[in-house]
């Protein structure tokens, strides 16, 4: 597997694989309501790739395929990280949370755990903060603050 940075070509393939991972992965703990408020079939490719280039952003490729993306602001916010629905609990999402804590000069990283993804936070070594409840488009989501340390 190769972890290599974003490139804007890759906007559309991340928000299919953005669409996918959490239609299905996290299909188990929130509402269909919920998961289409989430991630929309319909998407702003000029909003997303803004974002995406703004950030430390690191995309998994293996064969061809994007295995899966993540992305961290300055501030050690951890935005996204998302792997393909079909790559799951293949140490993925562990490489690119590496690359992205170890390139981060900062004292704390920062994200907002998914129901889904908290157990794989507190194994990394996040700390919940507090439960948290997002609003997307007038649904309310479930998700949790959780920090962690820097090794710096």
């Amino acid at each position: 597997m190769l972890l290599r940075k974003y490139k804007p070509s890759d906007c559309r393939e991340l928000t299919e694989l953005f669409y996918n991972t959490v239609h299905s992965v996290n299909a188990k703990d929130y509402t269909q309501e919920q998961l289409n408020a989430w991630a929309a079939a319909n998407v702003d490719l000029e909003k997303w790739n803004a974002s995406l280039s703004a950030h430390d952003c690191v995309v998994a490729v293996e064969n061809g395929i994007i295995l899966g993306f993540g992305d961290m602001d300055e501030t050690g916010y951890l935005d996204r990280l998302y792997v393909h629905k079909d790559y799951q609990k293949m140490g993925i999402a562990a490489a690119i949370c590496d690359r992205l804590e170890a390139a981060a000069p900062v004292s704390e990283f920062v994200t907002y755990a998914s129901i889904t993804a908290k157990p794989f936070f507190k194994k990394r070594g996040y700390r919940v903060i507090k439960e948290n409840q997002a609003e997307r488009q007038g649904v309310i989501l479930l998700n949790y603050i959780m920090k962690k340390e820097s090794t710096l």
